[in-house]
């Protein structure tokens, strides 16, 4: 059911300030092209703030001393988040518990914890465990001894492989596979022998893997997948990683085996990382970058391999007049053997 809140209400879920018009009713959201006078908008970069004097939007999210056209605006700190905030407000509901459906396919040794709702189509095996009002959709398949918290959703078709663990409040979206065999293989005469992976991944609370990533289990020990790090869709994480708390890593992203990755790291999209090499808290590496060995913390990285991400960006520059200085070069190197060859003829002639 459509929910209508005032402009005060709002204000005071997200710990706001108002100016303007308290008692303006709002119901939905909208963007500040097309919001209307029952929604609400927000400015985040104040290179936009000149849109605020046109939209309809019914009242603003806006950041404490920003320009409000007469509008009735709500001054939040982080005007992003309050909108990601009332997204969640307004769009969201609680999944109603539906218990095990008809055409689940739930061992009889897994243990359910009330609230949880398995759909037709999902295969859950031998002696997991499922917490409090997890949703598992069709096709999800979890395989033995494997354990998921509470407050999870599993898209359909996403793989929890054996003995893995699964935190509280995780998401798998559709297709993610995690705990899928690590790539290892010891050379053998002019083939490969295959190393078994009987290490498992887990999963803290609040990680959320994105549409077809994978992540691979350990050889021997975990990979491990810090509290509250998200994964876009089309990651892979190899075995025996270390990822840390707080982690952003966007699409087409690899991690190569055994690399440990500190906290609060963003790798922009189709970053490459070697393997067995660290990189420390706090830093940003830019997309397409190739990270080819360790990375100190509290830092900004770009290129391949990388530099530090002020010092790519002046090369940047340098990289389209290569063909030009080339040509300089070469002038220059004629230039000199041409006076070199001169000095020499009137050193002999003296």
């Amino acid at each position: 059911m459509k929910q209508t809140k005032t402009v005060s209400e709002l204000a005071d879920h997200l710990g706001g300030v108002v100016e303007g018009d308290p008692d303006i009713l709002i119901s939905g959201l909208g963007t500040l092209e097309t919001a209307g006078p029952e929604a609400i908008t927000f400015l985040a970069n104040p290179k936009y703030a000149a849109k605020v004097e046109q939209t309809s939007a019914g009242a603003v999210l806006m950041a404490p001393g920003g320009e409000r056209f007469g509008h009735t605006a709500i001054l939040v700190d982080n005007p992003y988040l309050a909108f990601a905030k009332l997204l969640t407000l307004f769009y969201t509901s609680t999944h109603e518990a539906l218990g095990i459906m008809p055409g689940a396919n739930v061992s009889d040794s897994a243990v359910i914890a009330e609230g949880t709702t398995i759909y037709p189509g999902a295969c859950i095996g031998k002696n997991v465990k499922i917490g409090s009002r997890s949703v598992i959709y069709p096709g999800v398949a979890i395989y033995e001894n494997a354990v998921i918290g509470d407050d999870c959703t599993l898209h359909a078709n996403s793989v929890v492989r054996e003995r893995c663990r699964i935190g509280n409040r995780c998401i798998l979206q559709p297709g993610a596979v995690i705990g899928s065999d690590g790539f290892g293989y010891a050379p053998d005469g002019n083939g490969y022998y295959p190393i078994p992976q009987i290490g498992i991944v887990i999963l803290e609370d609040d990680v959320e893997i994105g549409a077809n990533s994978c992540v691979d289990r350990a050889a021997i020990e975990v990979t491990r997948i810090g509290r509250g790090t998200k994964l876009d869709n089309l990651v892979q994480v190899a075995h025996n990683c270390k990822i840390g708390e707080q982690c952003m890593i966007v699409s087409q992203v690899g991690i190569s085996g055994s690399t440990t990755v500190g906290n609060h790291v963003t790798l922009a999209g189709q970053v490459g990382v070697a393997g067995h090499i660290t990189i420390g808290d706090n830093v940003l590496v830019g997309g397409q970058s190739g990270v080819a060995s360790s990375l100190p913390g509290n830092a900004s990285y770009s290129g391949s391999p990388t530099i530090p991400h002020k010092e790519w960006l002046k090369s940047s520059m340098v990289f389209p007049r290569l063909p030009e200085i080339k040509k300089t070069v070469a002038s220059l190197e004629k230039r000199i053997a041409e006076l070199e060859n001169r000095l020499n003829q009137i050193s002999k002639e003296n």
